[in-house]
């Protein structure tokens, strides 16, 4: 009796579905960056997501970045930077790092992409970003002189310089600790996008520890 309760139970276990840790696979669905790009901050794992607000695939990421960003664990934190991998996407781009250096991206970036993607608004040059942030109380004259200083200019430059070490070809792209690549085409759909940025987010955790 007790052999055959042993067998059962066996065969109970091995009837049980093998539950795997979520793994994923370079060259599939990320990219390993060689040489590495450093980071803003070497203490803590950077995750920079490159964004336009012109793509509507940035735009349906959002939702999903927005929600893991709620819940960043410790040691790590998110970059968000403009791409400027077409020279058509440099006014936005400004625009993004005129509203950072005042402090007001909260205010304005969500409201952005909405406007060009929800509301159909072509905000493709300074004026006409002028006035939409001046519409959400932003202070139009300092926008401006922002907009056309040297120090965004400078972040215009460095973003550049980053985006050709990143080596990625489009947007949204989100690199890993300047080690990692990858995007929803490789990932296979934003869900998983997000799947591997925490399975590389823990990959470089545990590297530091």
């Amino acid at each position: 009796m007790i052999r055959q309760g042993l067998i059962v139970l066996f065969a109970f276990f091995f009837t049980l579905p093998v539950v795997h840790a979520q793994e994923f696979d370079e060259g599939i669905e990320y990219t390993l960056i060689d040489p590495p790009v450093k980071t803003s901050n070497p203490d803590k794992v950077v995750v920079t997501e490159m964004f336009w607000y012109g793509c509507p695939h940035c735009f349906r990421f959002e939702p999903y970045i927005n929600k893991w960003k709620k819940k960043l664990p410790d040691g790590v934190v998110l970059e968000q930077m403009p791409s400027v991998l077409n020279p058509g996407w440099m006014e936005q781009a400004r625009a993004y790092f005129a509203l950072q250096m005042m402090g007001e991206t909260d205010k304005v970036h969500e409201k952005l992409f909405n406007a060009i993607h929800v509301k159909r608004q072509r905000l493709n040059n300074v004026d006409d970003l002028a006035k939409f942030v001046a519409s959400l109380g932003v202070d139009e004259k300092k926008f401006r002189d922002f907009y056309h200083s040297f120090p965004v200019d400078t972040k215009i430059r460095k973003s550049r310089q980053a985006e050709r070490k990143f080596g990625h070809r489009g947007v949204p792209a989100v690199i890993v600790n300047g080690k990692y690549r990858t995007s929803a085409s490789q990932a296979g759909s934003n869900a998983r996008m997000i799947q591997v940025i925490d399975y590389l987010v823990a990959k470089e955790l545990a590297a530091k520890q």
